[in-house]
């Protein structure tokens, strides 16, 4: 009976973490020998019988009869004086088998037993959520807000494995209430300690992937590719579709009629602004295309100087396209510098005395230069030609800044 009380639970143990009945015997026979090399030194002389099922457990230790004055090791030898009080026809060099109780392990002992138990099974049930939640990388998934922190959200699937929706990885009008279900992708799946830690993301680039892929039947079909996607979460984002049937029109069948396909997208996404694109292997076409809704009136492509580099592209736009194509906050001409792969310099068509601001870099701060450049405006000309108030808006430069710019920038063309 005093095996009972610590392996009354095995089946228990297989039926909650779905261990198959090999591994349970594994884990239980580790657990095992840990406990007799603590107490005995060695387990290699001991055959361990364990039915999970039934829950039963035979532990026997193997000795060999020698001759009462030659005993050297307790564990694997035993006297024939003592062999004979097992059974009275025992000769030496016979070897004898001994029940062991776990009872004559110690309290101390068994409790230790238990705990490591306990131990190898979670571990064993971590691994598996690992290797089963790292499979699934990249996917698109779906879980219960369980509890809503400060820096993150806690989520629960329907196997009752917890996830982690950081704030990073959170689109920022994102607003969640325990109950409710969450989309996202795995986006990373890594062992902290023992416990696998899974991470969710909404604002990766691959979540709005994998759902023009659930929400719009061609793409998941393959008949539409998306080759190219550039995001800013919860504000734009450009997606570059292509098809290799020329019967089908990818942008307007990823949007459909009064974009009714793409409109479930745009809200899962905290009304994102999204503009789809046909995608083209000639730049120029393609640079065009990304700067929409500006209307291009032509570019000239500078390849990389240096290997790791941007190779550049000066645009040529009519005064009245200009904002177009750098949109509010810069975002536009960001989204489509991370979509072709170009830095994107925005030139006026038509002005020739202009300036760039790069040659102003003895008088203004490379720092501040950037912050201009950031949104597109990398000549003298495109700077006097926004306001205060709108350049305050779209860059992080103080009010007197730009003033002092303005009045740098204005001296050059009067002089």
């Amino acid at each position: 009976m005093e095996n009972l009380a610590l392996i009354e639970s095995f089946s228990e143990f297989k039926d909650e973490k779905s261990i198959d009945r090999v591994t349970l015997m594994a884990i239980l026979e580790e657990v095992f020998r840990s406990a007799l090399k603590r107490k005995f030194g060695s387990d290699d002389n001991f055959d361990i019988i364990i039915n999970p099922d039934k829950g039963d457990l035979e532990i026997w230790r193997n000795r060999v009869v020698v001759e009462d004055d030659e005993v050297e090791d307790d564990n694997e030898e035993i006297s024939l004086t003592d062999a004979r009080k097992i059974e009275p026809d025992f000769e030496v060099g016979e070897e004898v088998s001994e029940e062991v109780k776990l009872v004559d392990l110690g309290r101390r002992s068994i409790l230790a037993l238990r705990q490591n138990l306990i131990s190898k099974i979670h571990e064993h049930d971590n691994t598996n959520i690992f290797k089963q939640y790292k499979d699934l990388e990249g996917e698109l998934y779906t879980a219960e807000v369980h509890h809503v922190r400060h820096n993150a959200v806690i989520l629960l699937d329907d196997n009752g494995n917890e996830l982690v929706l950081p704030k990073s990885e959170q689109i920022r009008s994102d607003f969640f209430r325990k109950g409710e279900s969450v989309r996202g992708i795995i986006k990373t799946v890594e062992l902290r300690g023992n416990k696998p830690a899974i991470i969710l993301s909404r604002t990766a680039p691959e979540f709005l992937v994998k759902l023009f892929e659930q929400e719009i039947p061609e793409v998941f079909d393959g008949l539409i590719t998306i080759e190219r996607v550039a995001r800013i979460p919860g504000e734009k984002a450009k997606i570059a579709v292509d098809s290799y049937d020329d019967r089908i029109d990818p942008v307007g069948a990823c949007v459909g009629m009064k974009g009714s396909r793409i409109h479930g997208i745009v809200r899962e996404l905290g009304n994102e602004n999204i503009d789809v694109v046909n995608y083209t292997k000639i730049d120029e076409q393609f640079i065009k295309r990304a700067l929409s809704p500006a209307k291009v009136v032509s570019l000239k492509i500078h390849q990389a100087a240096e290997e790791g580099e941007k190779p550049r592209v000066d645009v040529f736009l009519k005064p009245e396209e200009v904002s177009k194509a750098i949109g509010k906050g810069g975002v536009n001409i960001r989204l489509a510098s991370q979509l072709t792969g170009y830095e994107i310099d925005v030139q006026r068509e038509g002005i020739e005395d202009d300036v760039e601001l790069v040659e102003f870099s003895d008088e203004i701060e490379e720092w501040v230069i950037n912050e201009f450049r950031n949104i597109g405006l990398d000549t003298a000309r495109s700077v006097l030609d926004l306001d205060l108030l709108e350049l305050v808006k779209r860059t992080d430069l103080e009010e007197e800044t730009i003033v002092e710019v303005q009045r740098i920038l204005r001296e050059e063309f009067e002089s």
